[in-house]
């Protein structure tokens, strides 16, 4: 995975935050293309279409309509074609227990939504800073969250 040309994929049904995401992304020292779906079916069917030319990282929201974010992870983490798929949970929980339960279903990372554009600039360069420098090995627990 070259830090230069990352291919990233956000799921969320939120036209705001998608729109966030992007701006910060944008303002970034990265060159990446990001890509869009807004729930979990149109999720699964690009991924599921596309498994050969994958995104380097998948950030996805857990509240989405259609399918949620723990279904999509689950199904992505039991198919052979998708479970190498760095996947990066952005969401505005910051329940202990749902950490704790995406870190076991195979989720690399957690982000908490943050309200604040610098925060948020932060830890999406956080991110992909950890993304390319583990190439794709699991974090340990204590590094599962990430923060501003």
């Amino acid at each position: 995975m070259q830090a230069d040309s990352l291919k990233i994929l956000l799921a969320d049904d939120d036209a705001d935050d998608c729109l966030f995401f992007k701006d910060a992304l944008d303002e970034l020292p990265v060159t990446a293309s990001l890509n869009t779906v807004k729930n979990g079916v149109e999720l699964m069917s690009l991924l599921k279409s596309n498994s050969i030319n994958l995104p380097h990282v998948l950030f996805l929201d857990l509240n989405m309509p259609r399918k949620t974010g723990f279904e999509c992870l689950s199904e992505i983490k039991q198919n052979e074609n998708l479970k190498q798929l760095l996947v990066i949970v952005y969401s505005t929980s910051s329940n202990p227990e749902v950490m704790d339960l995406l870190y076991h279903k195979g989720a690399h990372y957690y982000i908490r939504k943050p309200a604040d554009f610098v925060n948020l600039k932060s830890v999406i360069h956080k991110a992909l800073s950890l993304t390319v420098q583990t190439k794709l090995l699991p974090p340990s627990k204590e590094n599962f969250l990430i923060q501003p």
